[in-house]
């Protein structure tokens, strides 16, 4: 069986200090994107992402209804994502409707062009 090694001859010290110091100055940046990536990561969140992108704002019963969830479960999703700050809500009379946050827009965005491209190669 082979085994996965490495046997470097010449290491670049250059190159592996600049790549630290990179990673290290830009933690904050992968903490924040892993973050989204985690939660929009889980199948129901991003298919709630992409029909609140799609539809701008829904609320829990509609999400129930689209997804044929019950509205506890999708509330779970909801708050952990409310949680996370991808989403804000709004309270309108007893109704309250979710929408993404403006700010995980440019994130998200293309995640959602990719699942309508896929969809469209599919259907070819």
């Amino acid at each position: 069986m082979e085994k996965n090694t490495c046997i470097r001859v010449l290491a670049d010290p250059v190159q592996i200090r600049q790549c630290k110091e990179e990673i290290t100055a830009k933690k904050s940046a992968f903490c924040h994107l892993s973050n989204v990536l985690s939660l929009a990561g889980n199948e129901v969140r991003l298919k709630i992402l992409y029909l609140l992108d799609s539809e701008k704002e829904l609320c829990p019963c509609d999400l129930s209804d689209i997804l044929q969830m019950s509205i506890p479960a999708v509330s779970q999703h909801l708050r952990k994502m409310k949680d996370g700050g991808l989403i804000e809500n709004k309270k309108v009379g007893q109704t309250i409707f979710y929408s993404l946050s403006a700010e995980h827009l440019k994130t998200l965005r293309p995640f959602f062009k990719q699942i309508r491209e896929l969809n469209e190669k599919a259907e070819v």
